[in-house]
């Protein structure tokens, strides 16, 4: 009897010690080769298509327009609103995803903070289809991207530049090609439709169509997007419940540091905007250059002159400019905010440096303190949108 029972503990025994090798072995994440994030934040995760038409001929149509977005759902729910990101020129989702040194990206954070966040693909990008009939395109050089983005304490020309210090990666070729954190996010890089009128139309629509299906959001732009925040929010005043914009595209109605000569004939954008007066074509917006700047190395704004027409879908609209200290944004940023609040647009200007936010270039989601400058936006739309 004795010998049985001995048996019988054994075997229970071991049974136990197999089940927790087995779980141990199964409780050992992936020792991945390439880099990765953990996202157990996350509850959910889906994709969808939202917006688009079919052209064409009968019996020869295709699908124009639409927009890839990605969904990632928190455990937790704990912010009011999702956030909808949009990337800028010559990028993708991929913006948000992760860095180019493999560190945790924008979408993972914003989903530990209690958010559902959508990112897309603009129209015409990406996964989001680009045909031949959309038009021409181009393709950022590697030169250009150093220029712009990841080397510019010495390539940039404007004077802001010398204070970058945040670009991801070691060594005396640090931001340029050949240089593994820079290889790893120029290969992200892709072309982008030249129409600016064209692009913005298609993100318009798109953006609402997204917002139509999703309910209200708090609308994310960074750079070449941020014509598009304005614009989803003048097409759907009642359910954007704030822009944040970083880094926008401006300054509003002259190209300065990238590009010279008449651009955003409307002030913020390129296309029409809800103005009170109405304004049926964009030479009816009066306006005048500053005839000094506001400070050392800024642009001289254009504001309006006299009574200023003003855009009234985005009065009741929390809107954030943001600035990265070293940026060719840091030179502009200001003009964009200042013309918003001449247009009766509350907004807020956060320059990062006065928030004790030092040495970031453009690409601010994929530089070394990325998550610091997550925070303060975070921080903003907590203390903003109620």
């Amino acid at each position: 009897m004795h010998h049985v029972l001995a048996r019988a503990i054994s075997a229970v025994l071991l049974l136990i010690v197999s089940l927790l090798a087995f779980t141990s072995a199964r409780a050992e994440p992936p020792k991945l080769p390439v880099p990765s994030v953990d996202q157990s934040a996350v509850a959910q995760r889906g994709y969808f298509y939202v917006g688009g038409k079919y052209v064409g001929e009968p019996g020869k149509e295709i699908m124009q327009g639409q927009i890839y977005v990605e969904v990632l759902a928190p455990k937790d729910v704990r912010r009011p609103y999702p956030l909808v990101l949009i990337h800028g020129a010559a990028q993708t989702a991929t913006n948000w995803m992760g860095t180019p040194d493999g560190r945790k990206g924008w979408a993972e954070y914003f989903v530990e903070q209690g958010y559902v966040v959508y990112m897309i693909d603009q129209p015409m990008r990406g996964r989001s289809a680009y045909h031949p009939g959309d038009g021409k395109t181009r393709m950022f050089t590697a030169a250009n991207e150093e220029f712009q983005f990841t080397a510019i304490e010495t390539a940039g020309s404007w004077p802001q530049a010398k204070k970058h210090t945040q670009w991801p990666g070691d060594g005396p070729n640090k931001g340029r090609k050949g240089d593994p954190a820079f290889d790893a996010f120029y290969a992200t890089q892709v072309e982008t439709v030249l129409d600016v009128e064209e692009t913005q139309r298609r993100n318009q629509d798109a953006g609402a169509a997204l917002i139509d299906k999703i309910g209200p959001a708090i609308v994310l732009t960074h750079s070449q997007s941020g014509t598009y925040g304005w614009l989803i929010a003048d097409a759907r005043p009642s359910l954007v419940k704030a822009v944040v914009a970083i880094e926008p595209s401006g300054p509003p109605f002259e190209a300065t540091i990238i590009g010279t000569g008449k651009a955003r004939a409307w002030g913020p954008t390129d296309i029409a905007m809800t103005y009170d007066p109405l304004v049926k074509e964009p030479s009816e917006i009066a306006v005048e250059q500053q005839a000094e700047a506001d400070g050392p190395d800024l642009f001289r704004c254009w504001m309006q002159k006299g009574a200023p027409r003003q855009l009234v879908n985005l009065k009741n609209t929390p809107v954030m400019i943001m600035a990265a200290e070293a940026s060719y944004h840091q030179a502009y940023d200001h003009c964009t905010s200042k013309y918003l609040a001449q247009a009766g647009v509350k907004n807020e200007y956060i320059r990062l440096q006065d928030k004790g936010i030092h040495g970031n270039g453009h690409m601010v989601m994929i530089e070394k303190n990325n998550l610091d400058i997550a925070k303060v936006i975070d921080d903003w739309v907590v203390a903003n949108v109620k």
